[in-house]
């Protein structure tokens, strides 16, 4: 999987709100020839070369390298998702009862979706690929066409009808979607879904469908004055510079090292916009101001603005050196740890804090990690 820089690799759709829908086994009505199609989801092969490397150049945008490990499941990062699927498409003749393959192709359905933070509009495209076929499947035309449902309308959707053959070939699908969650504090979802049709006289037409629903759009970002689409569920990293704020970046390593959440994409921090559990937070890890000593702040992981904070239970940890007495090192999972900072570290984090849930259109209730840069 390729990386390109700290915190922005890409990362896999958490299980817990995961919905891949592609159809199940769709055969047509045969004609009265007994002539008919079927199309079945199967596993995504790597037999074939998905990117960068295809007999025939793509159009529309390129997916990135990553999609090659979106092979059956769907990944991400803020601004786009990759879904790599399975399809065979079967023709065959029933003739005095009897069924007979006449036949068969395998192939690769490459869904990429990208919209972008600072845009009220987003794409869907989908190419197909058969990588294996025979007989009479070979000789089937495909074409798409884009719908939706939720908050946005399609403003285009292209896919004009082609032939399958020949074999490592893309057929590229287009279609752009325009949000209408455009009024002040508006927060809209959108599932987009493209239908597939195999043609091949004189087999009747087969159909499949192919569903996204990872974009979300907003009205309601502070410090944002235009309308943004972003993938929620992927959490973003927050990335602190550790020769810009040595202070703030030993408390938060030692932090996550003693066991608290908030480094790696399966345990992510949560944003809260909640101003009383915000609050709650802060007191309950940082001691009163009065005993802090001079010139110092308090900081507190994992972050005041996160659900997972002392308002969430556990107890208080911190660490030597960071003159908060009384309070053991303790480890595991739960709780916050606490530590007195210089100011200029301080200010810095919340700097970086409101400029990061600014630029991420980061809502209540998204996940986020923290991380450590240079």
């Amino acid at each position: 999987m390729a990386v390109t820089g700290l915190g922005s690799e890409p990362a896999a759709k958490p299980a817990e709100n995961r919905d891949i829908q592609a159809a199940a086994e769709n055969c047509s009505t045969p004609n009265a020839d007994g002539a008919g199609a079927c199309l079945r989801p199967i596993p995504a092969s790597r037999q074939s070369t998905l990117l960068h490397g295809s007999p025939t150049p793509q159009a529309g945008v390129n997916p990135p390298q990553w999609c090659e490990d979106a092979r059956g499941r769907i990944l991400g990062t803020r601004e786009a998702v990759c879904w790599v699927a399975g399809l065979s498409y079967e023709t065959y003749r029933t003739v005095n009862g009897q069924r007979q393959t006449t036949g068969k192709a395998e192939m690769n359905v490459i869904n990429y979706s990208y919209g972008d933070s600072g845009l009220p509009t987003w794409a869907y495209q989908i190419e197909v690929s058969a990588y294996s076929g025979w007989g009479d499947a070979m000789k089937a035309s495909i074409s798409g066409k884009a719908t939706k449902s939720g908050a946005c309308k399609v403003t285009e959707s292209t896919f004009p009808s082609k032939k399958l053959a020949p074999l490592n070939s893309w057929k590229l699908g287009e279609s752009f979607f325009d949000t209408t969650a455009t009024r002040q504090g508006a927060i809209g979802h959108c599932a987009t879904t493209w239908t597939l049709t195999f043609t091949n006289a004189p087999y009747t037409p087969a159909t499949t469908t192919y569903k996204l629903n990872e974009f979300r759009c907003d009205n309601a970002t502070a410090g944002r004055s235009r309308v943004g689409c972003v993938v929620p569920w992927y959490a973003s990293a927050l990335i602190y510079s550790k020769s810009r704020a040595p202070e703030l970046a030993s408390h938060i390593t030692r932090a996550q090292n003693s066991g608290l959440p908030g480094a790696t994409f399966k345990r992510p921090l949560t944003r809260t916009t909640n101003a009383t559990t915000i609050a709650r937070n802060r007191d309950r890890a940082c001691p009163p101001r009065e005993t802090r000593p001079h010139g110092k702040t308090c900081d507190e992981y994992p972050v005041a603005t996160s659900k997972q904070g002392l308002s969430a239970g556990g107890e208080r940890r911190s660490f030597p050196g960071c003159s908060i007495r009384g309070v053991p090192s303790r480890t595991g999972p739960k709780g916050a740890s606490a530590c007195m900072i210089s100011e200029a570290d301080q200010d810095y984090q919340g700097g970086k804090n409101s400029g990061f849930y600014k630029a991420e259109r980061m809502l209540d209730g998204d996940p986020f990690r923290v991380l450590i840069g240079n």
